[in-house]
């Protein structure tokens, strides 16, 4: 039986050495057929993945598997990536978010000025780069244009401005209109969807409105802008002029100045009577306390106390500032020149100062894997 059985062998490899002296181009076709079909397949899948990618953003690691496991159907693939990125968005929301970029957006009415400022954060300036990202911020920035609150006193910055917390845009409707994301959705949805896209926590922090009449003159400007209407830090201002014809291109010169002024000095009250009267004696105690070391008598303690506070309000209160652009002079000074010139008085009606990842603590950890954020 073991005769047989080599026999048979035998005889099977002569019939197939027979065949291909007989045939010999067959094998060759058939193996080139087989080589031809697997480059194309392989062609396909590398285009799969290109397209992919470049729809969803998501890594290349990603986007194949997700191919391979919807047999490279790709809008399989890419519904099934959208799952995941919303799992693991979700799993990174409390991650620490100090990166971003500021967003405005501007408004210009017959009957006002108006302007909006949001701050969008993320893990890494290599996202905050990212033109999606980007996209997302301006579309929030337009979003909050676009709400009236009813709280302004309440929130201590009168009829000319009020904060607009990420809770009141969550559920609003957002149009966005990226090449890569587009359609309609609400604002939570698609900052979660971007956050996927990324791979990095992605917060809406905050966001600020600021209006004037049509009488007065709203100045804004952003410092490190990678594009307009994006920015690390921005100052915002008002100016309030009497005689609705004054001289409009004087004040917009002033008050893009100024704008620049409160980035650079970063003021925290408009004038000595709305320092608030705990930050009063809180630096009354702490100037007191550094004065007592040098021993002197009571009264010149005293004296050496106001002089100090003195300097405190030009540290820290806008019209006592010294003017960044001409230190020869204070912005109480710069407004009253500005009112000779224009022929009317004109006045400051509320100014804001915003920097990113401001307030923001790092909380450092030796136990746990991920870092947390906390807002102050």
């Amino acid at each position: 039986m073991a005769f047989s059985a080599v026999t048979k062998r035998s005889r099977s490899i002569g019939a197939i050495l027979f065949n291909a002296r007989l045939f010999p181009n067959s094998t060759c076709r058939s193996r080139s057929r087989r080589f031809t079909t697997e480059t194309s397949s392989a062609s396909n899948q590398t285009n799969l993945i290109k397209q992919l990618r470049e729809r969803t953003s998501a890594p290349i690691k990603d986007v194949k598997a997700a191919l391979m496991e919807s047999n490279w159907d790709i809008e399989a693939a890419q519904t099934e990536l959208r799952k995941r990125g919303k799992v693991l968005a979700s799993k990174k929301s409390a991650r620490t978010a100090t990166e971003g970029f500021l967003a405005l957006a501007l408004s210009h009415t017959p009957t006002h000025n108006r302007a909006a400022l949001i701050e969008l954060n993320c893990e890494t300036d290599f996202v905050a780069r990212n033109d999606i990202f980007q996209h997302l911020a301006l579309s929030l920035a337009k979003q909050a244009l676009l709400v009236e609150s009813g709280t302004q006193a309440q929130l201590g910055f009168g009829a000319g401005g009020f904060h607009v917390g990420p809770e009141t845009l969550e559920e609003l409707k957002l149009n966005l209109e990226h090449p890569k994301i587009s359609g309609e959705t609400t604002v939570h949805n698609a900052i979660t969807e971007v956050a996927a896209m990324m791979g990095e926590n992605v917060k809406l922090r905050r966001g600020f409105v600021m209006s004037t009449s049509s009488n007065g003159v709203l100045s804004t400007y952003l410092h490190t802008s990678p594009q307009p209407g994006l920015g690390r830090i921005a100052g915002i201002l008002t100016l309030e002029v009497e005689d609705g014809n004054s001289q409009l291109d004087a004040l917009q010169r002033v008050g893009s100045e100024l704008a620049m002024h409160i980035v650079a000095a970063k003021p925290l009250f408009l004038t000595k009577e709305l320092v608030s009267s705990d930050a009063l004696e809180s630096e009354r105690e702490i100037l007191k306390s550094q004065a007592e070391t040098s021993g002197k008598p009571q009264m010149a303690i005293e004296k050496m106390v106001e002089g100090r506070l003195r300097k405190y309000f030009e540290d820290v209160v806008l019209m006592e500032q010294k003017f960044v652009m001409n230190d020869t002079i204070n912005v109480k000074t710069l407004l009253n020149n500005l009112s000779k010139e224009v022929g009317s008085p004109v006045k400051i009606g509320n100014f804001f100062r915003m920097e990113v990842g401001e307030g923001i603590q790092r909380l450092e950890e030796s136990t746990a894997s991920e870092p947390v954020a906390q807002a102050v």
